[in-house]
């Protein structure tokens, strides 16, 4: 049964969704010149109040992501049957979580994801690709059912084994119950070595949810940008070596081709949604159903 402690609804850490994301701008500057409103080095330079928030949200998120916890959110949310609606009409779903204090750009979700969208597009990837830039961040909408966000945005990171130190803020999971619990805190945990990460439980979010919703719909190259593009300690940071298997070094690629759209395709200017949207709409028909299920 889910502890009453992981529910807590009224905790608000961040004073953004995407704050998380701004801070990975810092941690993780990439060379690629994919931003276009200006330097990458001058994205979310936070002052002092905003790393402490920051840091306040790696806590929660730290001390709360358990083995357990994992396992009862894919219970309750992996059935989709909270709610079934046209795709369009789950893009304004989304949009209730506009982002008035992002200090980079004032669009709201759906103007993220077409700027993300766009930005692949524009270097002639796959259309399968550029669907994945319009859909990375639909799992958000996991906050209007009333999740918290250390429970649906953040850095991802397997649970059921030892925690990496290449994890963000790391002494903060000296506080989660299976830090010393015998069962998970080893190298291996519960899980074989080399197993592949198609085995291993990742931290509740965003990206699993998405990831599921999706994976009868794309390419397995853009399931894995979809699952692990919030997997950090893996792609940019080289950790759990010993989990993966060959298919994973073989898609690790794909990952980390797709990271640097996410962080470096914000700008001021939103994109044309009226010359967009034919190309959008085919798009989607192309690869997805007409209705999402949640």
């Amino acid at each position: 049964m889910q502890n009453n402690q992981f529910s807590t609804k009224e905790i608000n850490p961040l004073g953004s969704l995407d704050e998380w994301e701004d801070d990975l701008l810092e941690r993780y500057p990439d060379p690629e010149k994919i931003a276009t409103a200006k330097a990458t080095e001058s994205y979310r330079n936070y002052e002092e109040p905003a790393r402490d928030t920051v840091r306040e949200f790696y806590r929660l998120n730290h001390t709360y992501q358990t083995h357990d916890f994992v396992m009862e959110k894919r219970r309750q949310y992996l059935s989709f049957d909270k709610k079934e609606m046209p795709i369009w009409d789950a893009f304004d779903f989304l949009n209730e979580l506009v982002d008035d204090s992002d200090p980079d750009t004032d669009l709201d979700q759906f103007q993220h994801l077409l700027q993300t969208s766009e930005a692949i597009r524009r270097d002639g990837h796959p259309d399968w690709m550029v669907l994945v830039g319009l859909m990375h961040d639909m799992g958000k909408v996991l906050c209007l059912f009333g999740e918290p966000q250390w429970a649906v945005v953040g850095d991802t990171f397997p649970v059921g084994c030892a925690y990496s130190d290449k994890i963000i803020y790391p002494e903060f999971f000296k506080e989660n119950p299976d830090f010393n619990n015998p069962l998970y805190n080893t190298k291996y945990g519960i899980y074989e070595p080399n197993c592949g990460l198609r085995n291993v439980h990742m931290s509740w979010g965003h990206d699993e949810y998405i990831y599921q919703m999706m994976k009868d719909h794309l390419p397995e190259s853009a399931l894995y940008m979809l699952r692990y593009h919030s997997f950090y300690a893996w792609h940019r940071e080289g950790a759990y070596e010993h989990l993966l298997d060959d298919h994973d070094r073989d898609m690790l690629q794909w990952v980390q081709l797709f990271n640097p759209y996410d962080l470096y395709s914000k700008c001021p200017e939103p994109p044309d949604w009226k010359v967009l949207k034919p190309y959008y709409t085919a798009l989607i028909e192309k690869y997805l159903p007409r209705t999402l299920k949640f």
